[in-house]
């Protein structure tokens, strides 16, 4: 599956129904943002049929990481059938991330 972007608009048809969605809230001047990039679509490749990734703007789309809470880039919140159960702040490894991800799915 491929990665999705989200906006403020599509953000409950995209991420708040049944299954797994891995948010990431991003913006394109974030240094750490850019470098975990790869390493979600190297996550998309292996588990992405398990596997939601969508990512949010937070310059474009304020309203939904106003909604969650996101202070800090990148944040990563994990939903599972449309509940936020997961968050992680900072850039994380590959690994670091698939095991967070695969407790929920």
């Amino acid at each position: 599956m491929a990665i999705v972007n989200v906006s403020d608009q599509s953000f409950k048809n995209e991420v708040e129904g049944q299954g797994t969605v891995l948010v990431d809230f991003w913006a394109p001047w974030c240094g750490p943002c850019k470098m975990i990039a790869p390493v979600l679509e190297d996550l998309d490749k292996e588990i992405g049929e398990q596997l939601k990734i969508a990512k949010v703007n937070v310059d474009d789309n304020p309203e939904s990481a106003s909604r969650f809470g996101v202070m800090s880039i990148p944040t990563l919140i994990v939903f599972k059938d449309g509940q936020p159960v997961d968050k992680i702040v900072g850039f994380q490894s590959k690994d670091a991330l698939k095991n967070v991800v695969t407790r929920h799915m």
